[in-house]
């Protein structure tokens, strides 16, 4: 039996709620924690303090893949294509430096190849993308009533009226990506 190449990625597309329930759909995914990272205040975060806006820390995920099944660069392709990166501190309604658009990478493989995917879709868009690049730091896991959010509450005005249309996207813009 082949071994799995598997790798981890980090990243802040606004609420976690939303980026797991993209990747959770895609095929090469094996593992998606939501949780908070790039913050500045020391020891584990809660939800409402990193809600506060003065922890520094972006709710983000870091999910493993198996990256003879999907790249890295794929992922963020997906990722750019499923929020808003031209928004500072912002998606939708979500506003503050928690909920900002993020990139944290874990080498510097994933730091040029974040770069280059952003350079190359950047004129698709009529903003500028403003997506934080950022070395990979403590990840802290968020409580458990914000693991597999979505699956788990999908009538909630939140899931249906922000979520499910990022969705909905994904299914149309990336359907042999999924699982």
């Amino acid at each position: 039996m082949k071994q799995k190449n598997i790798q981890i990625a980090t990243i802040a597309g606004g609420c976690f709620w939303c980026t797991e329930a993209v990747f959770q759909e895609v095929k090469g995914v094996e593992t998606i924690v939501s949780g908070y990272t790039g913050g500045t205040v020391p020891g584990t975060p809660t939800y409402r303090e990193v809600c506060s806006g003065l922890t520094g820390h972006a709710e983000a995920i870091q999910l493993t893949f198996d990256a003879d099944v999907i790249s890295f660069r794929e992922i963020v392709i997906i990722f750019m294509a499923t929020h808003d990166p031209t928004t500072l501190n912002r998606q939708g309604a979500d506003v503050g430096t928690q909920y900002r658009s993020a990139i944290f990478y874990h080498d510097e493989e994933q730091k040029q190849t974040a770069e280059a995917v952003i350079n190359e879709l950047s004129e698709y868009y009529d903003d500028s993308i403003v997506t934080e690049l950022a070395a990979a730091e403590t990840f802290h896991k968020a409580e458990a009533e914000h693991q597999n959010y979505y699956r788990q509450h999908t009538q909630q005005g939140y899931c249906s009226y922000v979520i499910t249309p990022k969705l909905t996207k994904l299914r149309k813009l990336f359907a042999d990506k999924l699982k």
